[in-house]
Formats: structure tokens, C-alpha cells, sequence
């Protein structure tokens, strides 16, 4: 889907609900910014086609690109990449997910948002397996640390989050390696 595509298919749901530019708008986005989105001028972030899509009543499936992956242009596979990533997070299934997202060397200008997915995955593992596999939550855990720190959409919360969790995991293994040299002859 090239963005004129994309832009004319919001312009027409936006002039069948009967609303004006500023109205779609409210304070997500500027008036210009939609103004160039619907000629085809602008590149919506994924955030901002969630936001349209959800204000016009448009399925995102219809404001992503078709087909898989290879079929897309380059940042039509980057987006894709990116939705099917989101949608596996918000399944809890993580591997997946990152295996969705690929090599940083092959992501592009959504870097940032890829970054910020990566992040909640690896804290989704670190808590998935804090309780089974400590030694690989906490590498989980320091995992998610780093990549919380990256890109635009950096997010001291999750870093804080994962450092908490990395200490919890750290204070148990200590205690349990500190169980085993004491229960030595």
C-alpha cells in the first residue's frame, strides 16, 4: 500500500463519519500532520495508524500493508514486522515475538518502537521463568534493563522494574548457593 493509498483511505472514512481534520485530530496529532497524511505526504508512525484506526472505526488490517513480509516494500515489512511483534506480546508469547522483530542490523527507522517491544518481551520471559529458571531470568532480566534504556521510547519504569526483579533473582540465588556450601561436610 504506497501512503497515497493509505491517506485517501483515511480521508474517506474521515469524510464519511462527517468530521473535520482538527476534530479527528483532538490532541494525538497536529492538524497538519493528518493534512499531510491523508495526501500521501506523511509516513504515520504505527501508533498514530492505531490511533486512526480506532477514531475513523477503520480495522488496522486495512491501514497496513497485505501479504507477509516478503511481499511488502521495505518499511511496509518493518511495520509489518512490527504489528505481528505487538500482537505476539500481547499474546504473552514472547520468542515469538522477538523472532517476529529480527535482527537489529534489519530494522530500520522503527527502530525505536522495536526497542521498546524487545524490552517487554525479555521482562515478560525474565517473569515467565523467575520461578523455573532463575540464572536465565535474571540474564532475561538484565536483558530487558539494557534495552528499556534505547531509542526514543526509553522507559525508566521498565528499567526499574527489571532491576528489581534482577536483585529479587540475585538475592535467591545467593541464598540458595550460600544453602549449598553450608550443608557441606
Amino acid at each position: 500500500m504506497t501512503p497515497a493509498e493509505r491517506g485517501r483511505i483515511i480521508k474517506e472514512a474521515r469524510i464519511a463519519k462527517k468530521m473535520t481534520q482538527s476534530e479527528v485530530v483532538g490532541s494525538f496529532i497536529t492538524r497538519n500532520m493528518l493534512s499531510q497524511i491523508e495526501s500521501g505526504n506523511a509516513t504515520p508512525s504505527v501508533k498514530t495508524l492505531e490511533y486512526l484506526s480506532q477514531t475513523l472505526d477503520i480495522p488496522i488490517s486495512e491501514l497496513m500493508p497485505r501479504g507477509d513480509e516478503e511481499s511488502c516494500p521495505e518499511s511496509g515489512a518493518d511495520i509489518y514486522r512490527l504489528v505481528r511483534a505487538k500482537e505476539l506480546l500481547s499474546g504473552r508469547e514472547y520468542f515469538d515475538a522477538i523472532e517476529a522483530i529480527g535482527e537489529e542490523n534489519e530494522w530500520g527507522a522503527l527502530s525505536d518502537e522495536f526497542y521498546a517491544v524487545l524490552a517487554r518481551c525479555y521482562l515478560g520471559l525474565a517473569e515467565e521463568t523467575a520461578d523455573t529458571d532463575a540464572v536465565r531470568a535474571v540474564e532475561y532480566a538484565r536483558r530487558a534493563a539494557s534495552l528499556s534504556e534505547k531509542g526514543l521510547y526509553a522507559n525508566p519504569a521498565l528499567k526499574d522494574e527489571a532491576v528489581r526483579l534482577q536483585s529479587s533473582l540475585a538475592e535467591r540465588l545467593s541464598r540458595y548457593y550460600a544453602g549449598l556450601i553450608s550443608d557441606t561436610p
